[in-house]
């Protein structure tokens, strides 16, 4: 039986924050964005760098909404190839 449990240390895949894409594709600036979602720039620069720890669901679901996307649009999972 395989071991899926996170408190094994294993590379267990990575999660990519595509914000920067669909601004791009949109022609938004990231100050647009800032006012629109109603956040300050500093956060909106770390999702757009992909550099955020934490993931805010409801900052997901304002941009999901003001960019009329989804999620999956947003946020991408790719596992690891080990096994």
């Amino acid at each position: 039986m395989e071991d899926n449990s996170i408190y094994i240390l294993k590379n267990y895949g990575v999660t990519k924050i595509k914000l920067k894409e669909i601004l791009l594709e949109k022609g938004i600036s990231r100050n647009k964005l800032c006012s629109l979602v109603g956040a300050n720039f500093d956060l909106i620069n770390r999702y757009y760098n992909n550099s955020i720890s934490r993931v805010d669901l409801d900052i997901i679901s304002r941009f999901c909404y003001v960019l009329n996307c989804n999620i999956s649009d947003i946020l991408e999972y790719t596992p690891s190839n080990e096994k």
